[in-house]
């Protein structure tokens, strides 16, 4: 993936009402890329990163033959989407529709 294709998801995603902020990051919560401050990137990166490999972990067990594509989780104030690769995670949090 080109760089430039990165920065123009980016771009597009930002745009999108409601959205909080948006980055990639490895699974120890290093950032490659975000519109968030670096506390908080790296905050919600190392939180996210644990509970995408629970949830890879376990969808693994109940299913060798199927892995995690992606997840969604809600709050009350957000919604916070993760789509996981091999080493990286693009999460976008946004406000909840509740709000």
């Amino acid at each position: 993936v080109k760089m430039s294709e990165v920065e123009e998801a980016f771009m597009r995603i930002k745009t999108h009402k409601g959205v909080k902020g948006i980055f990639i990051t490895n699974y120890s919560g290093v950032a490659v890329k975000s519109t968030m401050s670096a506390s908080d990137t790296h905050r919600y990166g190392t939180l996210l990163a644990t509970l995408t490999q629970t949830a890879r972990s376990t969808i693994r067990e109940l299913d060798s033959q199927n892995d995690l594509v992606f997840l969604r989780v809600k709050s009350r104030k957000h919604e916070i989407l993760i789509a996981p690769d091999r080493e990286y995670l693009l999460v976008v949090i946004q406000n909840s529709d509740d709000d």
